[in-house]
C-alpha cells in the first residue's frame, strides 16, 4: 500500500509528509503570535511550491480550515479546485 511516510500526489509527485513538511502541531492548541506568523511563511512557501491544502492539513495535524484561515490571512493567492469545468451547452 505504498511507502511509509510517503504520499503521491495527484500529478503523481510524491510529497514527504514529514520530513521536509511543516510541524506538526498539537491538535487544538493556539498558535499566535510569531509562532502564527512563522506558521503561515511555512504553510505558504510549502503550499506556492505545489502542495494542497489537504497535504498540509495532514502533515500538521491541523483541520483543513484551519490551514486555509492561515493562507488566506497571510495574503496568500489560492488556486482553484481544479478539475472539470462546464463548457457552453451543446446545441
Amino acid at each position: 500500500m505504498g511507502f511509509p511516510g510517503v504520499r503521491f500526489g495527484q500529478s503523481s509527485e510524491i510529497y514527504p509528509l514529514m520530513e521536509d513538511n511543516v510541524a506538526e502541531l498539537k491538535k487544538g492548541s493556539r498558535v499566535t503570535g510569531s509562532e502564527r506568523d512563522k506558521l503561515a511563511a511555512d504553510l505558504r512557501k510549502k503550499y506556492d511550491s505545489g502542495q494542497s491544502i489537504r497535504l498540509l492539513a495532514e502533515g500538521s495535524g491541523r483541520s483543513y480550515g484551519f490551514v486555509h484561515r492561515i493562507l488566506s490571512e497571510s495574503g496568500t493567492s489560492l488556486r482553484g479546485r481544479g478539475g472539470a469545468t462546464r463548457g457552453k451547452a451543446k446545441k
